[in-house]
């Protein structure tokens, strides 16, 4: 009997030590490797300045610079290109950029590399390379969407941040504000991405610009049409892209067909998650995309 019983013992402490080991993992290697292809195939060194300040705005026009002190040290988590960082890093003292993928830093060291005060790390959100109260600041963009555990990414962001600090977070709508008809459409597109994400690159990548040149420039041209005549466009599918080049489009087109792991969230949502991870102050951007928050640890 206490042979058996210290059999059991030892083999639950193993399993304990390798759920210990895992739990610092918060990535899916499919779409690590998903998105390292992505930004290799679209740089971002073809997207204008004036496109890329325009879309920046969008992303961090609740962003509250003012409050951050003078030469602020903070992290770009999720940086893949580089292409926002390329933006931050001339306004703050220092910036991390964080990737789980080398091949998406890879890509954004090209793309800094006149920027001195910026610095590189593969890691995931399962475990960041700061110590505790370490950032004045961070952002995730278009990331903790793609990740297993969303809430204890966000957790270990806010790990890293002094009391007071910064924290931009974009993460994909759970379609909230959105009509029924609207919703139905996401869910057959939902349904390609599904498929399409699950093919090899020589298949995804041009499907994924057909998509991009079948629906996303149709439909943004059709919604640049309708605002001309003065009609609201805000309802209309993809009509964000109605200013955007096609560049762009194909950008995301790839972004969003090609990735496994999507997940959505409403306004309540992100704001319990927050919440739960000592953040306060939450104010959420009323500009698309949706949803683009941002809170202060307390």
């Amino acid at each position: 009997m206490f042979r058996s019983t210290a059999i059991v013992h030892l083999l639950t402490t193993e399993r304990q030590k390798k759920m210990n080991l895992h739990s610092a993992d918060n990535r899916d290697s499919k779409v690590v490797q998903a998105f390292g292809e992505e930004w290799a195939r679209f740089s971002q060194q073809s997207l204008v300045a004036s496109e890329r300040a325009a879309i920046f705005a969008d992303y961090f026009a609740i962003f509250p610079w003012s409050l951050l002190p003078e030469a602020p040290r903070g992290a770009d988590i999720g940086c893949g290109s580089g292409r926002w960082a390329a933006v931050v890093a001339d306004k703050v003292g220092h910036l991390a950029c964080i990737d789980a993928s080398p091949q998406a830093l890879d890509v954004a060291r090209r793309n800094l590399m006149g920027a001195s005060n910026v610095d590189f790390h593969v890691a995931d959100v399962g475990s960041l390379p700061f110590a505790d109260a370490e950032l004045d600041f961070a952002y995730s963009l278009g990331v903790l969407h793609h990740v297993p555990d969303t809430g204890r990414a966000i957790a270990e962001i806010v790990r890293c941040l002094k009391p007071g600090g910064i924290f931009l977070v974009y993460l994909y709508y759970a379609l909230d504000n959105r009509p029924l008809w609207f919703r139905l459409m996401w869910r057959a597109s939902n349904a390609a991405r599904g498929l399409i994400s699950r093919l090899p690159s020589r298949l995804r990548f041009p499907i994924c610009d057909l998509i991009a040149a079948g629906v996303y420039w149709p439909l943004a041209k059709f919604s640049a049409l309708q605002e001309k005549t003065g009609m609201s466009v805000a309802h209309l599918p993809l009509s964000y892209y109605r200013d955007k080049s096609f560049y762009v489009m194909r950008t995301d087109a790839l972004d969003r067909f090609g990735t496994r792991l999507e997940k959505r969230f409403s306004r309540n949502e992100i704001t319990a998650m927050l919440k739960d991870c000592g953040l306060t102050d939450i104010a959420f951007s009323p500009r698309a995309p949706h949803w683009c928050a941002v809170a202060r640890k307390a």
